[in-house]
């Protein structure tokens, strides 16, 4: 039976010292590619609005991820409110840009952990979690002690930074991360970032070094490795011939990989697509 990374983290003593470590960078915050330098313990808000506490909109056994992570009873799927990217086609942009949710504390944020693994469901699968790593890191370090030993999934847009990435080695079990552009000019200007793909491209490649390939039991449940998303978008605009062959050259030919196709025009696109000839 495989046993989560953070178990034997937590018995050796490295996931505490994972938690001081991390939470002294909230003092100065450069978590994610904004670099903000603001101090989150002393009330100073950067481009993720988020302080010490975290923001939910909601926990609960999901069954609309992959087959792997879904399996019989679901994933224990825990959405973060706020993120680092602006998209102007975000389906969830009421809880990332609006940042609709309830504030929890840590040792909440460890309690819903625990639930989720209560409600059988295969793993604690966390949302959008670039921009709350210190936290994330403290409440499966308290949430371990009390029982936790489900895989944890890294489910995020891909917008991280390696060096902050390598905190969570032996931590994560199942890296998710989205490729949503080939190109940073078009990334910047639809997701509101720059040098997008430049830093996805390392920060996938942090995570394969760490999880490699996807690893499933034998009921063909996933516990650890690599799952890439990439959402199609009209007209090739995201450059999915080219992420596809970066994936095959410079990560495996064996990656899992979901190729989406619900795009949907939400949120600012039909303002996006006025002012775009090559068009969204």
């Amino acid at each position: 039976m495989y046993q989560p990374g953070y178990i034997n983290l937590l018995k050796n003593g490295e996931l505490e010292k994972r938690v001081q470590r991390l939470k002294e960078m909230l003092t100065n915050c450069v978590l994610c590619p904004h670099q903000c330098q603001v101090n989150r313990l002393n009330g100073e808000r950067g481009y993720c609005k988020t302080l010490e506490n975290v923001v939910v909109s909601g926990a609960n056994a999901h069954f609309g991820e992959e087959e792997e992570l879904v399996g019989r009873y679901g994933s224990g799927t825990i959405f973060f409110s706020h993120c680092n990217l602006k998209c102007v086609f975000c389906q969830n942009y009421e809880i990332s840009q609006c940042g609709e949710g309830e504030e929890i504390t840590i040792e909440e944020l460890a309690e819903v952990m625990l639930y989720l693994q209560r409600r059988r469901c295969h793993n604690i699968n966390l949302v959008s979690p670039g921009h709350i790593i210190p936290q994330v890191v403290e409440a499966i370090f308290i949430a371990a002690n009390r029982g936790l030993n489900i895989p944890v999934v890294y489910n995020t847009n891909g917008y991280d930074l390696t060096d902050t990435l390598k905190f969570l080695d032996g931590i994560i079990d199942i890296y998710m991360p989205d490729i949503k552009f080939a190109d940073d000019k078009l990334a910047e200007k639809y997701l509101g970032v720059k040098n997008y793909y430049t830093i996805a491209k390392a920060a996938v490649k942090e995570m394969y070094r760490q999880v490699g390939n996807l690893k499933t039991d034998d009921d063909g449940i996933a516990y650890k490795g690599l799952i890439i998303r990439h959402l199609i978008l009209p007209e090739n605009l995201a450059g999915t011939k080219e992420i596809m062959q970066f994936i095959a050259d410079r990560i495996s030919k064996d990656t899992y990989v979901n190729l989406m196709a619900q795009y949907y025009p939400v949120h600012r696109c039909r303002t996006e697509e006025k002012n775009n000839t090559t068009g969204i």
